[in-house]
């Protein structure tokens, strides 16, 4: 038997705590009965949080290598046994996750006490949901006058579509529309109608008001620590919809807040909000969230607008539906209708600075850039570590050909992200424009890009922009095939990506729209 890395004597997660050396679990202090193989497989999870372990590693974990035993049947039992002292669920699980043929994974947010540790034992970093660092995403954005979603740049979301000179001067008349979770409102989602009731709130329900107050607020560290009190708030009550609801939400925000690959984050809030539709059919709350994950996630938008328009009737007064469907609607090039929505959003909720900055860049998209330039300045005056207003104005900056200003707006944006590789890829670009304007600045991200790609590191997306950008149309539609065949999020932008109008001609353009599975309106 191999011995596992050595988690911290202490580990905390929910309202759990696992002690290393007395190989005790206790549930708010109170001991859990645990036997000793599920045990073992607990200090392997929470030793390497939110890894993919694989069922060898388990073996070398459980038994002594002389030991021959029907090992898969006995991983298995150990896993089960887990999650039944843990009351976690295969089908949603809030602390292990299951990969087909790859293995499992915990996925909840693990915490050490600082005087846990005794002497001459590592101490495990506090985990909060941190996605595995090896899948940044870097894409090469669309300009703030496409009805697009934005695609990421190295993980981070940012629209960018760079004038070649005068040849690309027309390319300016196009608006994207983020495809980001769009950071909804700054007060709490309704507990839903069958927990809204007069009654003292349940712990259940404190924790997962808590939970909101951490979403709401829209910054990596607190959005994992929204995740760990939705988490202990499912613990506490398995049949609470609500808490499933904010870790659909949480999950839908983290891949455009943090380095989450949409493809771990997706999945899961696809999961926790089917799960809450289950557990609250009338929950408008989980419609919504169901409706993004749909789309965002599945593409999906037929099914997503149904899911939107459902959350809708359930509850009018849902702000975050009305400004969940405005960017659904943006996305898909209905300008008008996404206008109407966000107003409505916002006149639900005039203090949420997220819907107020998701209009601005929806009226960016709508054509009335000036408008949405002075609405974003304004909210970045006042709310400075904000987010979406350095990466809506960064848009509308470069669409202007204002360059310094979108250099340093999106050095806000990377900062506030905790972006290194995105930093790096903006100082490869300030000397890119230092040396020869706007081509050099092209010139410089192609490079950076292709050598990210060949290590892996990069989307084939946004290669296949700046491929387009310089004129090498079958190498842009080879990268896009590829982009599309491993379900990139950021093919969404393809019908209304300007940087890719020189391939609107293909029949392979027109194919890799066509499989999209459905249409985007020019309204």
């Amino acid at each position: 038997m191999v011995p596992a890395p050595q988690p911290a004597a202490v580990v905390r997660f929910g309202v759990f705590e696992a002690d290393v050396c007395s190989g005790e679990l206790r549930k708010n202090g109170v001991r859990v009965k645990i036997q000793d193989l599920p045990f073992r497989a607990l200090k392997l999870f929470v030793s390497k949080p939110n890894q993919i372990l694989s069922r060898d590693e388990f073996r070398q974990a459980l038994w002594p290598e002389n030991v021959f035993v029907d090992f898969d049947h006995g991983i298995s039992s150990a896993i089960n046994r887990l999650r039944d002292a843990l009351g976690d669920s295969a089908e949603n699980p809030v602390f292990i996750e299951t990969l087909d043929r790859r293995g499992y994974r915990w996925i909840a947010p693990t915490h050490v006490p600082a005087t846990a540790v005794p002497a001459g034992l590592k101490l495990v970093q506090s985990v909060v949901v941190q996605p595995v660092p090896a899948q940044p995403v870097a894409v090469l954005p669309a300009s703030p006058s496409s009805s697009k979603p934005s695609v990421r740049m190295l993980g981070k979301g940012w629209v960018f579509v760079l004038p070649v000179l005068a040849l690309l001067a027309a390319a300016w008349g196009f608006k994207p529309v983020y495809r980001a979770a769009k950071a909804a409102v700054n007060k709490p989602h309704a507990i839903s109608q069958a927990a809204a009731s007069d009654h003292p709130a349940t712990e259940a329900e404190e924790l997962y008001l808590k939970g909101r107050f951490y979403w709401n607020k829209r910054t990596p560290d607190d959005l994992n620590k929204a995740v760990d009190f939705f988490t202990q708030s499912i613990v506490h009550d398995p049949s609470y919809a609500p808490a499933y609801v904010g870790l659909a939400d949480c999950y839908n925000l983290l891949r455009e807040y943090t380095l989450m690959p949409a493809s771990e984050a997706y999945p899961r809030a696809l999961a926790a909000a089917k799960r809450a539709a289950e557990l609250d059919d009338q929950s408008s709350e989980a419609h919504a969230a169901l409706a993004f994950a749909l789309f965002w996630g599945n593409w999906d938008a037929a099914n997503a607008e149904r899911e939107f328009r459902r959350a809708i009737e359930l509850n009018p007064t849902n702000a975050v539906a009305h400004h969940w469907y405005a960017t659904f609607l943006g996305t898909v090039g209905r300008h008008q209708e996404s206008l109407v929505e966000i107003e409505r959003a916002q006149t639900l909720d005039p203090a949420s600075k997220s819907i107020l900055a998701d209009k601005g860049q929806l009226l960016a998209g709508a054509g009335r850039r000036d408008e949405a330039a002075a609405l974003l300045k304004q909210l970045e005056a006042t709310e400075p570590d904000f987010i979406s207003p350095h990466r809506y104005l960064k848009e509308i900056d470069f669409a202007n050909g204002v360059y310094g200003a979108f250099l340093a707006e999106w050095k806000k944006e990377a900062t506030l992200m905790h972006d290194g590789a995105t930093l790096k890829l903006i100082a490869a670009a300030e000397k890119g424009y230092a040396f020869s304007g706007a081509r050099g600045l092209l010139q410089s991200l192609e490079m950076q890009q292709k050598e990210l790609y060949e290590e892996g590191t990069l989307s084939p997306y946004p290669l296949a922009q700046t491929e387009a950008l310089l004129g090498n149309k079958q190498e842009a539609l080879r990268l896009l095939t590829i982009a599309q065949q491993k379900h990139d999020e950021n093919e969404l932008a393809i019908t209304s990506d300007a940087t890719l109008d020189s391939l609107h001609d293909e029949p392979a353009y027109k194919n890799l729209v066509a499989r999209l599975g459905f249409s985007v309106s020019k309204s």
